[in-house]
This record gives C-alpha cells, sequence and structure tokens, in this order.
C-alpha cells in the first residue's frame, strides 16, 4: 500500500468512527482541520470531503453578546434543554486568543460543567488566533465534521467583540444576540450594525433584582428593532426574556427558532442563505490562501515588504501598491 493510499484508509477509518459516534475520532478529526502545519493539510482536505455529503441537516446557532452578559450560562441551560428534548448539541466556543502570546483560555468546558458531561452534547472549544473578528478560521469546517458525527443543533458562540458578528452571521442560519438588562444605556452601547444582523434577541438576567430592568430594556430593544429593516421577508427580529439560573424563557427561545425556520423554509429564504453561505466560504478559503501565497514565496514576500515600507513613508498609495504586488504574483504563476 502506497502512501496515498495509506492516508486515505486511515482518513476514512476516522470518518467511519466518528460518523458512529466515537467522541474522540470527532476530537481528534477537528484537532487535524485546525491543525496549521501543511502536512496535515492534505489529510485535513479529504476528511472534509469526506464529510461533506453527511453534513447539512442541523440547525446551525451563532450566539454573540459582550463578555459578562451570559453566554455561558445561557448555553449550557439551552443545551441541556435541548438534550432533554431529544437533541444532539454541538457548542462550538471561540475564545480570544493573545496577539502576543496566541494563548487561549479555553474555559469553556469548565464554565458548562452540566452540559460538558451530557453524552448527547459535544463542547469544542477553538483559539481564535489572529483571524478576523476572533472566529476561528476551521469553524465552518468543524460544523461539517460534528453533523456527520450526529448533531442536530450546533451551537457557535463567538468572542463578541470586533467583526466576529458578521464572520459568524456568515456560516449560520440563525443569528442570536444575548443582551444585559441594563435598560437605555446598554442600547446606547450596543453597535447598530450588531442589531441589524439580530434574528432574535435574547436580554438576559431576567430575574431576581434585574427583572424589571429586564423588562424595561427588552422594550427599547423591540422599538429599536422596529425602525430595522427587516433581513428576511415575513421575519421580524423577537425580543425575548430569559432567566437561565431559572430555565425561563428557553422553550420560548427554541419556539422562536422553530418558527423562524418554518417562515424561511417556505419563503426559500432557507436553502438561498445556505447556498450564500457556501459561496461565502469559498471567497473566504481564496482571500486566506492569496494572503498565504504573498508569505510564503520568498520572492513575493520581499516584494511586499518593500511595497509595504513605501507606503508606510507614505511615498507609495495603498492602491498602486497593492496592484504591483498582484501583478508581480500574476507573473510567478
Amino acid at each position: 500500500m502506497n502512501v496515498h493510499s495509506s492516508q486515505a484508509a486511515k482518513i476514512k477509518d476516522l470518518k467511519d468512527a466518528l460518523v458512529v459516534g466515537d467522541r474522540r475520532a470527532l476530537a481528534k478529526a477537528i484537532t487535524l482541520i485546525e491543525s496549521s502545519r501543511n502536512k496535515d493539510e492534505p489529510a485535513a482536505t479529504q476528511l472534509v470531503n469526506a464529510a461533506l455529503p453527511l453534513s447539512g441537516r442541523a440547525l446551525r446557532i451563532g450566539l454573540s453578546g459582550a463578555p459578562g452578559v451570559g453566554k455561558s450560562t445561557f448555553v449550557e441551560a439551552f443545551g441541556t434543554w435541548l438534550t432533554g428534548r431529544g437533541h444532539r448539541v454541538a457548542v462550538l466556543a471561540v475564545d480570544p486568543s493573545s496577539r502576543r502570546s496566541g494563548g487561549s483560555i479555553l474555559g469553556d468546558k469548565t464554565r458548562m460543567v452540566k452540559l460538558a458531561q451530557d453524552p448527547n452534547a459535544f463542547i469544542r472549544p477553538s483559539p481564535a488566533g489572529t483571524t478576523l473578528g476572533g472566529v476561528a478560521r476551521r469553524t465552518r469546517e468543524s460544523m461539517l465534521l460534528v453533523e456527520a458525527a450526529g448533531f442536530d443543533v450546533v451551537l457557535v458562540e463567538t468572542v463578541g467583540v470586533g467583526q466576529s458578528e458578521t464572520a459568524v452571521a456568515d456560516m449560520v442560519d440563525m443569528f442570536v444576540v444575548l443582551v444585559s438588562p441594563g435598560g437605555g444605556d446598554e442600547l446606547q452601547g450596543i453597535k447598530r450594525g450588531i442589531m441589524e444582523l439580530a434574528d432574535l434577541v435574547v436580554v438576559t438576567k431576567a430575574d431576581g433584582d434585574l427583572l424589571h430592568a429586564a423588562h424595561r430594556a427588552g422594550a427599547e430593544y423591540a422599538a429599536a428593532l422596529h425602525l430595522m429593516r427587516p433581513k428576511f421577508e415575513g421575519w421580524s427580529a423577537q425580543v425575548r426574556l430569559v432567566s437561565s439560573t431559572e430555565g425561563k424563557g428557553i422553550a420560548e427561545v427554541w419556539s422562536d427558532i422553530e418558527r423562524f425556520q418554518t417562515t424561511l423554509t417556505r419563503s426559500g429564504a432557507w436553502d438561498r442563505q445556505r447556498r450564500d453561505q457556501r459561496v461565502a466560504w469559498l471567497q473566504t478559503e481564496l482571500r486566506e490562501g492569496l494572503l498565504a501565497t504573498l508569505t510564503e514565496d520568498p520572492a513575493i514576500s520581499a516584494e511586499l515588504a518593500k511595497m509595504e515600507a513605501a507606503v508606510a513613508k507614505g511615498t507609495l498609495a495603498p492602491p498602486q501598491a497593492a496592484k504591483a504586488i498582484l501583478a508581480h504574483l500574476a507573473a510567478k504563476t
């Protein structure tokens, strides 16, 4: 057996193992596709191609919110509620990484102890690295793998800073924004762009002394959403109050998600969105690949360094520099 056929056999064995629910195989598969080593890339590509026909049937939900809003508490309560009703839930939690050290806390399993121990749940924290907006570059591939492994609800928890919301919205079916019951100050502090992406707004911590503030914040968010143009025909973003610690509002959130899916499926927007996401994935890979080519080829990298220096000094306009670098790349190919 040659090297290529041996590798193909290993990939087939790995895929077969994760398809039948082998959690260690699933973890190993995700580690492979997240690898930054060039020697792992062919195997990772083969694995993604093998998993692709087995994916696409899960409900993909993006969750975003500022630090301290209670995302992990909500995810654990929501995920546990879903597994209790027969669903298999995968949580892909992207942690902020230090740009200096590349380190990542990866503490989601310690924050979601109950869900982490649930046999029908799978939590995979991934360091965001230097990817724009804090979304791990291979989150899309991870979604394919957990879907191939039989998980029918995939929750993608974002860092909640920068442009991570836009990146996640391009890869999920529904985008949920979690907010604290901070009232007017909270409403003014949240970006309009994030609210425009939201298909559902969840006001957390709606219990105890914060219950009145949560109702007030909910009304303010509802009024703000009413002024925005709906993303989809037939669906206006809803506002839902939730107490994750008491389990209140969780069932209603799932009801909203089901109504959202039904509405978009009937209008055809669900399939259109999935098609657009696959094209967006291609474009992302092309951009990443081009940037990698610019930095990995010694001659082009040297030219890039010269152009960057000229741009930094103000002696060359960025558009002119970019065209020169692209021309250099075209000449090399």
